[in-house]
């Protein structure tokens, strides 16, 4: 499976922005997903998750609140949805999947990465 990151783009702080990971080669609708950020000079870091079947999701503290994390087996496609944007959301986002249904929070536990989407929020 191979996974393509898009919806980044550059907002003004308070603003949305929704991104999609799609699937592509076979189906992912079996696997977790995950979100994760780096920005420059800093480690990458989980974002959000979300187990197989859409039921269960779990957020940094940082972003609970105001990220929504959702998928749609049928278009092979993971959403998160950005409210309240702020300044230091400003990174690289990239969506993640390993050959397993459980949501989990390490980058080293995913092992298929899409390109990453560019977001940037200005003051």
């Amino acid at each position: 499976v191979q996974l393509q990151a898009c919806g980044g783009g550059l907002v003004e702080a308070g603003g949305s922005l929704r991104l999609t990971c799609t699937a592509s080669g076979r189906t992912f609708s079996t696997y977790a997903v995950g979100w994760f950020r780096q920005a420059p000079g800093k480690e990458r870091e989980i974002v959000a998750a979300i187990n197989w079947s859409g039921g269960v999701t779990t957020y940094a503290d940082f972003v609970k609140g105001r990220f929504t994390i959702s998928r749609d087996n049928a278009k092979n496609t993971v959403y998160l949805r950005m409210d309240s944007l702020k300044p230091e959301d400003t990174a690289v986002y990239y969506c993640a999947t390993d050959h397993t249904p459980l949501a989990r929070s390490l980058p080293l536990q995913y092992t298929i990465w899409g390109q990453g989407t560019q977001v940037t929020v200005s003051r």
